[in-house]
């Protein structure tokens, strides 16, 4: 009796402990995607804002400045704000403004999202709703760093060219990051 007893303790706390580490797992790999989603969307956001700097006027010649066969060249000029080379030089520091983001935890959802806490333009913001955590802070980079590593081409592509919903195409269609995306508010920062 005895005996059955300890066996069904035993049984009882196995199944406990595997029930913890379930949820532990399941949490911790919400709060990466989470993590990878928001770097996703303060990556466009921050795109966005650098390639609306650049003067709409400015151009850029490429293509190939060989002669062709037939005595014309294959150059084109294209916007320098959306130029191929433009687009490198910025995702070259993009990430770096992950630093002036904050994570914002949904009370119904407990769902982290990354909201700028800092102001381009020296403005002051409400801060009342981020927390700034220097650990999510240094993830959200790390994040960052990692998408524009794996997916430089299609970043460069979205942003070549001017698109609407850049954030939900790539971040949610094209590469994942966010499998949510259809329940987080399309914010304008």
């Amino acid at each position: 009796m005895f005996r059955n007893k300890m066996r069904d303790a035993a049984l009882l706390l196995t199944s406990c402990v595997v029930v913890f580490l379930l949820l532990s797992f399941s949490c911790a790999a919400r709060q990466g995607q989470d993590i990878r989603c928001g770097a996703c969307r303060a990556l466009v956001d921050e795109m966005e804002w650098a390639i609306s700097q650049v003067d709409p006027k400015k151009m850029i010649q490429t293509g190939s400045f060989r002669i062709n066969p037939d005595g014309s060249q294959s150059i084109r000029e294209v916007p320098l704000a959306r130029s191929e080379g433009n687009l490198l030089d910025l995702m070259e520091s993009v990430c770096e403004r992950m630093e002036d983001y904050g994570e914002h935890t949904d009370p119904s959802t407990n769902r982290k999202s990354y909201v700028r806490v800092k102001s381009r333009t020296g403005e002051a913001m409400d801060l009342s709703e981020a927390a700034l955590d220097s650990r999510a802070t240094s993830s959200l980079k790390f994040a960052c760093e990692t998408i524009v590593e794996h997916h430089e081409d299609e970043i460069i592509e979205f942003f070549a060219h001017e698109t609407d919903n850049v954030k939900d195409k790539l971040c949610s269609k094209r590469t994942d990051l966010c499998d949510h995306a259809l329940n987080i508010p399309h914010d304008e920062l």
